[in-house]
């Protein structure tokens, strides 16, 4: 069985992050999305918010699919969690050169977790939960970008929305 961790901040989940979770479901056998808590960043939602909403959306799509919080170095994370992989969405060069580089740290770290990219669906490859954030926060729609709890959830947070 191979288990790959999906991990990000999930700050709001968006169509791109569930179009990856998707597509990396039928590569391998066991998924868990992990939510990754940063201390230096302010997020707009709780963990247990962005866990709520994802655990709402995968459970009703993907009941195979994990979700789960971890604080700390993600090689150790995965060490922990016994995966042989590592999957991180890409959508531009701008995405790829970061995430290269976090890639190659992480070999470093851990040579036995190999991280895949993947690309999201064309319709997504501009959509980022920063994009998302900043047309809600100026009262502009998000229909489309975001499931409807994620929609719900952002007008109650962001009254503009």
């Amino acid at each position: 069985m191979t288990k790959v961790i999906y991990p990000g901040s999930f700050d709001p989940l968006t169509f791109g992050h569930i179009d990856v979770i998707e597509r990396t479901r039928r590569l391998f056998d066991q998924v868990v999305v992990a939510i990754i808590t940063n201390p230096s960043k302010q997020p707009l939602f709780t963990v247990e918010d962005r866990r709520e909403m994802l655990e709402a959306i995968v459970k009703k799509r993907f009941p195979d699919v994990e979700v789960d919080v971890f604080h700390g170095l993600l090689v150790d994370y995965a060490k922990r969690k016994r995966a042989q992989a590592i999957v991180r969405g890409i959508r531009a060069v701008t995405d790829y050169e970061y995430e290269f580089q976090m890639a190659l740290m992480n070999r470093r770290l851990a040579p036995q977790i190999e991280t895949v990219f993947m690309m999201p669906a064309e319709q997504y490859s501009y959509l980022s939960s920063r994009l998302v954030k900043e047309i809600a926060e100026l009262g502009g729609s998000v229909k489309g970008l975001v499931p409807d709890i994620v929609e719900k959830r952002l007008r109650k947070r962001l009254p503009k929305t």
